[in-house]
Parts: structure tokens; sequence; C-alpha cells
């Protein structure tokens, strides 16, 4: 059970000894100071009561300025510390260790935004802004003189952590976890893992080749002795908080309990052979189609086949050759509880999928996506690295980018929730330029147009790209977003099946029609669907469906929920390198979290007055967080009772259980009632004229 956050006995008597504040004002470099006048503020202040300290500093986050509030603590009696500065979320940890330091309870201080609540909204009137500062630092003083010594809610950390996806992101966020002493247990719903990498040939801008790099983290992965895998499984129930994670995980069976010797797999090869299916194959990105029993890609892990269940029907003769190879046609999923202190989100993204008719994609046969360009590039894809399609060879081609990238309303179609895809998916450039000089140096015959609205090319050597292409002679073509290209069927007779009909802005808009063999559609990232994930975990996705992390600069991985934190392309477009580079960062927070034996949770949390409360239950109907309020049978006084019971490392910190309590029963540390209405009250209470200074 963690511990109830409480007051610290070396810092007075429940924190209520006689106040002694002190007051800092900064001019933060001029943001606040070219328009507040700080010095006058912090002289006013000097005259509230129980302020024994009132200064101004350029920079009260620099040494100079903690060491004002060390020394003033130490040799002032300061007990009670009021900053007021830029934003909380810059400087909250800074000044709460510098009262660490000093000896001081870092909970009895609080920070005043001056800056972006005061300085930065009244500009242009200094004299109103310096009022404003200082009964904003009024009411800071009056609600400190209410604060409490707290302390953080401490649990006990399990050290064991999930991590949800088998890709690139997934497995290094797994392996750098478990190259730190914690065991993981690493899940994925398809039954390979990998994921998108084994279907490149080679990746930018290395020209690394991407099966050999993916197997190489996925051995280092699969050998290491504190890494658990499990292949088609889902995460189906979760429970508890950070350091004690309770995950029910279901596992679908996978028909087959070991590799197949090659006799056997004749064997099986020609049971299946006039198998009855038409599955799109996920390697090839639907170009093929597969069998109900199969394998991805040679030395894809697992080494062992997997049964499609969807997919798989009644044929006999099939069903006769399993049983004599062993293979176990029954799906009974596999209930697995497992206990971990911390989850990795690393679910992955999957292509943009255009419309019927965007671009001519599901009506003309020549238009297809660029991860099935690649797939036709590839040495082991459908056409075996031969440049044809339908048959005939390819003699020209056209890619488009920023299909289902940087869409406009009311010019594209939106997704299912009504949105477009604003965003930019970033990698899409340079895989497109990528392909093109794949194209070009491989079929130099070949003539390659590309469109776009812009080049982004932002990562280190992408540039080069682009140069490159140029240097290859691809001819470029730039049109706008509200016009983009369209794409049509070749009158009959033609010499080549499709026109690309396009507004050229490099030629000041001159409309210019392309003859092609291929059209090649740029897609952008979207998430893979996890809406499951997101009510169980509880945390939020973006405007743009991705994962939304907590603070995008000073907590980039982090969601929301204390021990949940994202990986790779769940957050956001990336590339190979950002994911694991983001699957390392993730795996950074989840060690610091469960390295120590416990966790350490803000101490802000509801707390029930046992002899107020009645036991009404409106605090637990109104709770949004499972398990942070109960209604428990207590003994007092002799009687058994019914009382509400706050789990600190469930509870938010909300607030809403306050206003639902009919006794006024409950509060919330360090933010109390009491010190709600001390600070409205300052804000009313009348303030001399102050004199500004001309």
């Amino acid at each position: 059970m963690p511990e109830k956050p409480t007051s610290n006995p070396k810092t007075g008597k429940e924190g209520k000894e006689q106040p002694r504040v002190g007051v800092y004002v900064c001019n933060c470099g001029g943001n606040i100071g070219d328009v507040v006048q700080c010095k006058l503020a912090a002289e006013r202040l000097a005259k509230l009561p129980d302020v024994v300290a009132s200064r101004d500093h350029m920079f009260m986050c620099s040494d100079p300025g903690q060491n004002l509030i060390i020394e003033d603590i130490k040799e002032n009696g300061v007990n009670r510390v009021v900053i007021g500065a830029c934003s909380p979320f810059l400087h909250e940890q800074t000044f709460r260790k510098t009262l660490e330091r000093a000896g001081l309870n870092p909970y009895l201080y609080y920070h005043v935004g001056l800056r972006e609540q005061d300085s930065w909204v009244h500009h242009d009137h200094p004299e109103e802004a310096t009022e404003k500062a200082v009964r904003l630092m009024a009411t800071g003083v009056a609600k400190a003189r209410h604060l409490e010594a707290l302390e953080p809610v401490r649990i006990e950390a399990r050290q064991h952590a999930l991590v949800i996806g088998g890709g690139v992101a997934g497995l290094r966020s797994a392996l750098d976890i478990a190259r730190r002493g914690l065991k993981v247990t690493l899940i994925e719903k398809s039954p390979f893992i990998g994921g998108r990498v084994p279907r490149l040939n080679h990746v930018f801008p290395a020209s690394e080749d991407a099966r050999q790099m993916i197997g190489d983290l996925i051995a280092q992965v699969t050998s290491h002795p504190d890494i658990s895998i499990y292949t088609q499984t889902e995460a189906v129930a979760v429970k508890g908080y950070v350091g004690d994670f309770r995950v029910e995980l279901r596992q679908a069976r996978r028909g087959f309990s070991r590799p197949l010797t090659p006799e056997e797999s004749k064997t099986l090869e020609a049971a299946l052979a006039d198998y009855a299916a038409d599955i799109p194959d996920e390697i090839n990105y639907g170009l093929t189609q597969r069998k109900p029993v199969f394998m991805p890609y040679p030395g894809g892990f697992p080494d062992i086949p997997a049964v499609d269940w969807e997919h798989l029907n009644g044929n006999q003769a099939f069903k006769l050759t399993a049983r004599t190879l062993g293979i176990d046609l029954t799906n009974e999923p596999t209930s697995i509880p497992i206990n971990v202190g911390a989850i990795v989100v690393a679910t992955g993204f999957r292509p943009y999928q255009p419309f019927q008719g965007e671009f001519g994609f599901g009506e003309l046969p020549e238009v297809i996506t660029l991860p099935q360009f690649e797939r036709i590039l590839a040495s082991d894809g459908p056409t075996g690295g031969k440049l044809e399609w339908n048959g005939r060879p390819v003699r020209s081609l056209a890619l488009i980018h920023c299909v289902g990238s940087r869409q406009i309303e009311g010019v594209h179609q939106p997704q299912e929730d009504g949105q477009v895809n604003d965003y930019c998916s970033r990698v899409c450039c340079t895989a497109t330029l990528q392909a093109a000089n794949d194209v070009r140096e491989k079929f130099p015959q070949v003539q390659v147009y590309d469109l776009y609205q812009d080049i982004r090319t932002y990562g280190r050597g992408h540039e080069d790209y682009y140069r490159k292409a140029s240097d290859n002679r691809v001819l470029f073509l730039r049109y706008f977003g509200e016009e983009p290209p369209e794409v049509s069927r070749a009158p009959q007779g033609e010499n080549y099946p499709v026109l690309v009909k396009v507004k050229d802005h490099l030629t000041n808009g001159e409309e210019i029609e392309i003859p092609v063999d291929l059209v090649v559609l740029a897609v952008g990232m979207m998430p893979n669907p996890v809406n499951d994930l997101i009510d169980l975990l509880k945390i939020t996705p973006g405007k743009d469906r991705f994962l939304l992390e907590a603070h995008p600069k000073l907590r980039p991985v982090e969601t929301a929920v204390p021990g949940v934190v994202l990986a790779g392309t769940a957050q956001g477009p990336m590339n190979i390198q950002e994911s694991s580079a983001s699957g390392s960062a993730a795996a950074a927070k989840v060690s610091g979290l469960l390295s120590q034996a416990k966790v350490e949770l803000e101490p802000f949390v509801a707390r029930v007055n046992q002899e107020l409360c009645q036991g009404s239950g409106e605090c637990v109907r109104v709770c949004p967080y499972e398990g942070a309020i109960t209604l428990t049978t207590v003994t007092m006084n002799g009687k058994s009772v019914q009382r509400a019971v706050v789990t600190p490392a469930n509870c938010k910190g909300c607030g809403t259980c306050v206003g639902a309590c009919p006794n006024h029963a409950i509060d919330l540390l360090g933010w109390t009632l009491e010190q709600y209405e001390a600070m409205l009250d300052a804000l009313v209470m009348e303030l001399p004229m102050l004199e500004v200074e001309k």
C-alpha cells in the first residue's frame, strides 16, 4: 500500500508554525522587468503581514538568485517562499530543490506566473501590469500562510516493465531497459516482431540493409535473459498505478510449437496448395496473396509459422495434414497476468490508405502507394526487383508527395472522425527522393517526375538526396495544396496508360500534362488504431490522433499518467533513427522510475476528514479515476461505519470529490479550501496606490 503524504515534523507542527514569508520578484532578463517595475513591486509586498524578506533579482533561477533564497531561509528564518517569475512548468522543480538545499520542505513554496499572466499580456500598460503583479503576488503570500509541509507519495516499485509493440522503438526500449538490470515483458499483436522495417529494402541515410539492421536488434533482444517476448498478444485489462500495474494479457495460439523440418515444410506446402485463400500479403502491402499459414519472410522471428485464425476455413485436406504435423488448430486464447512497474507504449504507425478515387487510387490499377513501390524495387519483392507493372516495363513514372499529409479542410476528404491530416509526416520527402534515385540509378532509361508541395528533407545528410535527384535528372514540378494534381485514364490508343495534370508553380503556374506508366503516391503516416489501449491506460491522443506527451520539451516521452511512457511513431511521425532514439529515451525514463526501491509522486492528492465524512458515497460516484477513492468499512467509537478512503497513488488531484462532498469532508493537499479562500480575500483586499516611476 503506498504511503500517504504527511506533514514534515522537521518544519513545524503540522506546518502551522508562525509564517515567515520570503517574496522574490524576478525580472526574467527583461521578459517581466521591461513591463513590471519589479523593485517597486517588491517594496510594496514587503509591507504585507508575515513578509520578512522581499527582493527582486534579474534572474531568480540563476545560482545567485537561488543563493539569495537559501540565505534568507538560513539567516532570516524564512519558512514560506513565494516567487513571481516565468511559467512554473519551467522552474518549479528548480526552486523546490533550492528549498531542499536550504533545509526547508520543498512544498512550502508557491509560484506566481508573472510572465505569462502579466507582463506578456499587458505589455503596453506598465502601470496596470505593476499593480496586477503586486496583487497576484499578494494572493501567493495569502496562500503561503496556509501551506503545509508535505511529503511525496512513495510507492513500492516493481522492477519490471511492459513494452507494448515489437517494432524498432519497442525492441530498442526493451533492450535498453533490460541492460539496466530490469525485467521486461514485450508483447506484439501480430505473430512476428520487427514492425515495418523488414518490408524495406534499405534505409536512409546510410543505405543499410533493412532486414540485416532489424535482425541484429532482434537477435540482441531475443538473446537477453531478462526479456520475455509474447507474440499474438494484447493487453486486455490494466489496473493499479505507477510502480504496481496489474496487467492481464491475452495470447492467441500460434498453432505451431516448433520450427518445421524441410520435409515437413514441403508436406505443409503441398497441403496448402489447393487452399482457397486470397489473403493480402502484409509484407508486400497487398500486391501478392498468402495462405492462412505463413512466414512473413526468411529469417523472421519467431522462426515458426503462424496460423491466421481469421482466414482459416474448414479445408479437410489441410486439417488431416495438420494432425500429422502436430499443428493445433484449436484457437483457445491464454490469459497471462503480470505485475509491472511501468508501461512503454510503442504501438507504431500505419501508412495512410488513400480513399477510393483519390488520385485515381483503387480505380486505376497503375496508381499505387510508395510502400508498395518500395516492395517492387526490392529484390525479394513481387517482381524480383524488376521495374515492371502488369507485365510491362515501366518507362515513365510520377511520384506525388503529401498524399495523406498537410491536408486542407474543404479540399481533402476527412477521416472517420471528421479531421483531415493537416500535419506533415516528415519522412515522406526523403523516402520519395530515395526511391526516385534508386529508379534513376538502376533503370536510367526510366523518366521520373517528382510532384511536390515543399521538399522537407530535414535530417542530417537528407538534403543530399534532393541534390542527388537533381543530378540524376529527376524532373521536379511544384503544386500548391489547394490545387492537387489530377490523375486520369489516358485516351484509348495513347502510348502511356495514365495522364497526370498539374499546375506547376516552378513555371509560373503553367498547366502541364504528364503521360506515365505508373503513379506512386507518397502516403504519410497515421497512428495504429489503439482506442482499446487509450481506454485501458487512460492516456490521451492529440488532434492528429497520435498519442500525446505530457510536455513536448520538458516531458517529451511521458504521458499524463505516471508510469506510462511513449516510444516511436505511436507519438508522431519519425524515421527509424528517431524511433530508436525515442525508444531509448522511454527506456531511460522507465529505468529512472524503477531503478530505486520506491517511486515518488506529487503529494497533491485528496484528503478525507474522517470526523466530517458521513459515507454518502458522492465522492466515489463523481471520481473519474478508478480506485482513487472508495467507501470502506472502518471502526469509529466502537461502531462499524462507511467512510471514504483515498488511495494516493490513484488520485490525480483533480478536486472533483471536493466539490461533490455534501459535508465538506474532503480537501486537496496543496490546494485546500482554506488556501483558496485566503487567495480570494487577497484578490479583493485594498492595496495602497502605487507610485509608478516615470
